[in-house]
């Protein structure tokens, strides 16, 4: 378990002062000009050492990205691209840090920008936070007002703008080339990579795009020591981590604590325990809607990280992990994720394209129990002729979850055919 002093994020549940004033009582802002001291290439060495892994769902290291990173301008600005459009269903991490301890992200930002040369830094807040986007200005405009931000910021000698941009609410703008088409002004559109951002990115310069708290733990970490946070969880697994945990426990909350704890208990430390018991735990979908689900006896022995959830063929992913008791019709819950990718695919690579809006309407045949038993074989085939075969990674995010039922829950798509058959469904799947 996480000790409070161990905490990065001081204030997630905003029972603190949120302002400057309140964060540097914390120890935000605290020597930044001396961290800044120490150099680009030291900075991201540091990084790499605390074993940190990008917080935004991929778990890509943070070090070695920002390592691609131009070490001579060639005459091109640099570019920091915060993402902060957390649209995965059931993620809700990033907006505690937004709305309650922005300052950590702020200083982040700065941080990382100068590790990478940047002399800016966007970031891209979802359409739908408007509350966030108030607060995270605020004290943006608080760190400008007290020589933080700008010329000479933080008194470092490096000069350094921080801009806030608001998507429109689109999901796929979440997807890193997507984002920064949305930025300059064009739909929001992955791009075919190579070139990759730190190559070619936001106005055609060197850009890295990260998460919100990959961000936001830099400054604990240059601090702390890379010691300090690599400490925590397994090897390749490192640091705290921010848990989202939403359904059918007695206590959803938002809670940072330690990589690799175990699934049982960060439920029942933070989360009092499953809604009805152990015994009545179904399944849980451990890293937001994009990975597969996994069966109750499965993720009972869970560690929270991403090795092992990989190792299960599921996900850490965002890490919001969204339990789901005996009362739940699991497979209308699927049908609802597919609904929900079908809607949001872009609509520019044909698999994703026809393949989304396919697989949402077989889901919808095996939530009534229509469909034919050699149907589920079918939709399998059609995941897989999905996955792997799209510019960005929404094919498979819309492939997962359904490979995730039919690999754990075939039985039960099976007896709902059978029992439509026989004119016994379920209440539940009639409705």
């Amino acid at each position: 378990m996480l000790d409070d002093k161990d905490r990065i994020f001081t204030n997630l549940y905003g029972r603190h002062d949120r302002s400057l004033k309140g964060a540097m009582a914390r120890g935000h802002w605290d020597g930044t000009a001396q961290i800044l001291q120490q150099g680009r290439e030291a900075i991201v060495e540091k990084v790499k050492a605390s074993g940190l892994r990008g917080r935004g769902g991929a778990g890509f290291p943070t070090g070695l990205k920002w390592s691609f990173m131009p070490k001579e301008s060639d005459g091109r600005p640099c570019y920091l691209v915060v993402n902060a459009d957390e649209s995965e269903p059931g993620t809700c991490k990033d907006r505690e840090i937004m709305r309650h301890d922005p300052h950590t992200l702020i200083e982040g930002c700065l941080i990382a920008s100068f590790a990478m040369g940047a002399h800016a830094c966007y970031i891209y807040i979802r359409g739908e936070y408007i509350r966030e986007r108030e607060a995270l200005q605020a004290a943006i405009d608080e760190c400008y007002d007290a020589g933080l931000l700008g010329k000479n910021a933080a008194r470092s000698g490096w000069d350094f703008d921080l801009y806030l941009h608001h998507g429109a609410g689109a999901y796929i703008c979440g997807e890193e080339t997507a984002l920064l088409e949305s930025l300059e002004g064009r739909k929001g559109m992955p791009r075919l990579k190579p070139p990759f951002p730190a190559g070619v990115g936001l106005y055609g310069c060197p850009t890295t795009v990260n998460n919100v708290e990959s961000i936001a733990v830099v400054p604990t970490i240059l601090r702390r020591g890379a010691d300090w946070f690599s400490g925590f969880g397994r090897p390749n697994n490192a640091g705290t981590k921010i848990f989202a945990i939403s359904g059918h426990v007695n206590h959803p909350c938002v809670v940072e604590e330690e990589m690799s704890i175990s699934f049982e208990e960060l439920i029942d430390r933070h989360c009092g325990g499953i809604r009805g018991g152990w015994g009545n735990l179904k399944a849980v979908i451990p890293g937001g809607s994009s990975v597969p689900c996994l069966p109750a006896d499965v993720i009972r022995e869970g560690i929270m990280d991403f090795d092992w959830l990989r190792e299960q063929r599921s996900g850490l992913g965002t890490a919001a992990v969204i339990v789901m008791d005996k009362s739940t019709d699991i497979i209308k819950a699927i049908w609802r994720l597919s609904k929900f990718y079908k809607h949001e695919s872009c609509g520019q690579c044909t698999p994703c394209r026809e393949g989304t809006g396919w697989m949402m309407r077989v889901m919808e045949r095996l939530v009534t129990g229509e469909a034919e038993p050699e149907e589920i074989d079918m939709l399998l085939d059609v995941t897989k002729q999905v996955e792997g075969h799209t510019i960005c990674a929404l094919g498979d995010a819309a492939a997962w979850p359904i490979q995730g039922l039919i690999r754990h829950f075939r039985g039960e798509i099976e007896d709902r055919i059978k029992a439509k058959r026989t004119g016994r469904v379920s209440a539940v799947a009639a409705e």
